[in-house]
């Protein structure tokens, strides 16, 4: 795409309006990974916009000092997500502002005071302080400098401006997700509700589950109500509930047979359903229910984190190894031969027997889910901790060498098990994500140069090479090698002090933990990059948290336990958590049979024009299911061994590119339709490009034979046309 842009002389523009980026009045970029900056720099320079905030503004003076698009402007630039809510200083240097938090809200709020800002005249630093006045979670940086001698932490240079940028904090509506269809198949391309945002498990390593508190439930009829919709308005049969942690939505059993009951009801079809992230400690039956789709297995996935309980206390997973094991066992004996595990090396206070836990955790599952000869297989991925800003990690280090010594022990060990397939995320990658992520502004001139060089999709596996030796010298030239060394030697490792003796085997009960003592370092209260951002959490809770991370002490999730971790969100500003009483769990009516009576044969003819001709064969045959769905046609259906085929052909695969006037679908009905209201329903769901020309009812005559005696039949009936 690139490459042609660069052919034709064309800038990258907006899907729907194919205007130049360069011509829009504000652009926004959602940033969910570290190395994703160079891209974004890319896709400005692709636009035509100038890549810092102040080229831009340069650029306003040199046209008379005014801000207006179309008279030659570039436009505002932001950025937003959860990589610029975490620690917005090693990029600031690009964006005219950045929006922190929640964006359902802001986003309108932003717009609102623009629309304001362009009828008063005013010109692109009144515009910025306007927002970042008016605007609460709006963080302009050309308002704020850095403190010489502190850490690299900044404070406001403008009167007016906020001293701590706070984090914006919205309800989550089910609704709202129900977005656009895509013609061509795209990564997780299915219907997405949320059934909460946040999550209180307080496990010390995970970044979002402390920058997105409070836990805010969704209603469950709405839940309910918002899938039902959406999946008959888009015309998926997929859908995934979302949430950080799903199984921590106790409205999640009865809200996922409900939903299933009802589609077996109204559609008499299984539609898939997939949860994104599931605590084994509360995978049970009703939730196997949920996710099993006719008697076949979707993926399944657990993330125990730590390969011993000493570990999983210290970070605080809140899982035993007892609730691993019934977990992994249920979903055994409901037919899952094969799940995927979820693992992370480099932890604070991992020894390498941690590390060879993860080993015999995966050893000891296979020995407890085992028949005859058959046992578990697992697909197990081996993450490199990377410490992250708001979190009680956020202070340590490993280095490099630590984790390459730590992959090839695990590498090995996991050579001798049956069945088991491990991936290891590349240390190198992990510095790197490292040293952006808890960087200041300095880190904006290795990121600019390191794109400059060519790094682009940096977190690729085809170009780590490769872009590992960009960064390594676009680091050297910006004389920030000894930043790196920090990173890349572990700079800290905030287990070294292990404090007092006596109090090992004792406390907790007794369970063999070590008081390692008090957290006493004056490392803990130097000011970080980011202590401009208030996410609501407190400074002095996160140290405290580290020491009970020092003690192997857990917290129980104060969402369910009623019980206050004291984290300082809660209140005016941030809301509280939001837990819903769940609703009875009704009885799981089965699924739907497989209706694969063919009662009518139908014929149509379709013509396909404009951009529909860019939508190749099988995607196009995808849009035809999903616009039949949208248009209630009863589809019969075509049961095999793997999967179930809705009965809808077409003759030959038109060529990507090419136009049509007539060509024909052939669509197998269960049930008897006019066939005039079949077209009139159909038309009423029609992309732009496909237009229908005509309905013909054929002889729905049997047919012996298998897809071959099919498409011959079909064939001829072309040929007829």
């Amino acid at each position: 795409m690139v490459e042609m842009l660069d052919r034709h002389g064309k800038r990258l523009f907006g899907v729907e309006s194919r205007r130049p980026l360069c011509d829009f009045d504000c652009i926004g970029v959602s940033l969910a990974y570290e190395l994703g900056l160079t891209n974004a720099l890319e896709m400005m320079k692709l636009g035509g916009i100038p890549i810092t905030w102040e080229e831009r503004l340069a650029r306003d003076r040199e046209a008379g000092g005014s801000f207006d698009p179309s008279k030659g402007s570039p436009p505002l630039v932001f950025a937003g997500g959860p990589t610029a809510t975490s620690n917005p200083l090693p990029f600031d240097v690009f964006y005219d502002f950045i929006v922190l938090g929640d964006g359902e809200e802001v986003l309108i709020e932003v717009g609102q005071c623009l629309q304001r800002c362009r009828r008063d005249q005013l010109d692109r630093t009144e515009t910025l302080f306007r927002l970042a006045t008016e605007v609460v979670g709006v963080y302009v940086p050309q308002f704020y400098e850095e403190a010489p001698g502190f850490g690299g932490s900044v404070y406001p240079i403008r009167e007016g401006v906020p001293g701590k940028v706070q984090r914006r904090v919205c309800a989550p509506d089910p609704f709202q997700q129900i977005g656009l269809v895509p013609f061509v198949d795209t990564v997780h391309n299915r219907l997405t509700v949320e059934i909460r945002r946040g999550c209180t498990r307080g496990c010390r390593f995970c970044q979002p589950g402390m920058m997105t508190r409070p836990a805010r439930d969704v209603d469950p009829d709405r839940v309910v109500d918002a899938v039902e919709h959406g999946l008959r308005t888009t015309g998926y049969n997929e859908f995934s509930l979302l949430s950080l942690s799903c199984s921590d939505y106790l409205s999640l059993p009865s809200v996922g047979i409900q939903i299933k009951n009802r589609l077996k009801d109204e559609y008499n079809e299984n539609v898939s359903l997939s949860l994104p992230s599931q605590r084994v400690d509360r995978f049970d039956d009703d939730i196997a229910n949920i996710i099993s789709n006719s008697g076949k297995r979707s993926g399944l996935t657990f993330a125990p984190e730590a390969g011993t309980q000493r570990m999983r206390d210290v970070i605080n997973k809140g899982l035993t190894n007892q609730e691993l094991l019934r977990g992994v066992k249920t979903a055994w004996d409901k037919g899952w031969r094969q799940i995927k595990l979820y693992f992370m090396i480099g932890l604070p206070g991992e020894t390498d027997e941690d590390v060879m836990g993860i080993y015999e955790t995966i050893k000891w599952l296979q020995d407890e889910c085992r028949q005859g000869r058959w046992h578990l297989a697992v697909n197990v991925t081996v993450s490199n901790f990377s410490p992250k800003p708001h979190t009680p990690f956020q202070w340590h280090s490993v280095s490099t060498s630590e984790f390459l010594r730590k992959q090839k022990m695990l590498r090995t060990a996991l050579k001798g098990l049956h069945q088991v397939k491990a991936n290891f995320t590349p240390a190198r990658l992990s510095a790197m994500e490292d040293f952006v992520s808890r960087g200041d502004r300095r880190i904006a001139q290795v990121i600019k140069r390191a794109w400059e060089l060519g790094a682009t999709n940096d977190g690729w596996w085809m170009a780590e090479d490769t872009n590992y030796a960009i960064w390594s010298q676009a680091i050297e030239e910006a004389g920030m090698e000894w930043k790196y060394r920090q990173v890349d030697d572990g700079e800290w490792d905030v287990m070294e002090n292990l404090g007092d003796e006596r109090f090992r085997g004792q406390g907790a009960g007794g369970k063999g933990r070590v008081d390692r003592g008090t957290m006493a370092d004056a490392r803990l209260d130097a000011p970080l990059p980011w202590d401009h951002i208030d996410t609501g959490i407190a400074k002095w809770w996160l140290k405290s948290e580290l020491q009970k991370a020092l003690e192997a002490a857990t917290v129980p999730d104060c969402s369910h336990s009623g019980l206050c971790s004291e984290c300082g969100v809660c209140g005016d500003e941030f809301g509280d958590n939001v837990v819903f009483e769940p609703p009875e769990v009704p009885e799981f009516t089965g699924f739907a049979e497989c209706d694969s009576s063919r009662v009518q044969r139908l014929h149509l003819r379709f013509s396909k024009k404009g951009d529909a001709v860019f939508v190749g064969h099988l995607d196009m045959m995808k849009t035809w299911d999903r616009i039949c769905r949208r248009a209630a046609i009863p589809i019969s259906q075509d049961e095999s061994p793997f999967a179930v085929r809705r009965r809808i052909y077409t003759a030959l695969p038109l060529s990507l590119g090419a136009t049509a006037d007539n060509e024909v679908l052939e669509l197998w009905l269960n049930q008897k339709v006019d066939p005039t209201d079949v077209m009139q329903k159909l038309r009423q769901q029609l992309p732009m490009g496909i237009e229908i020309s005509g309905v013909t009812e054929m002889e729905a005559r049997k047919l012996n034979g298998g897809l071959g005696d099919k498409m011959s039949q079909l064939l001829l009936d072309v040929e007829y046309y």
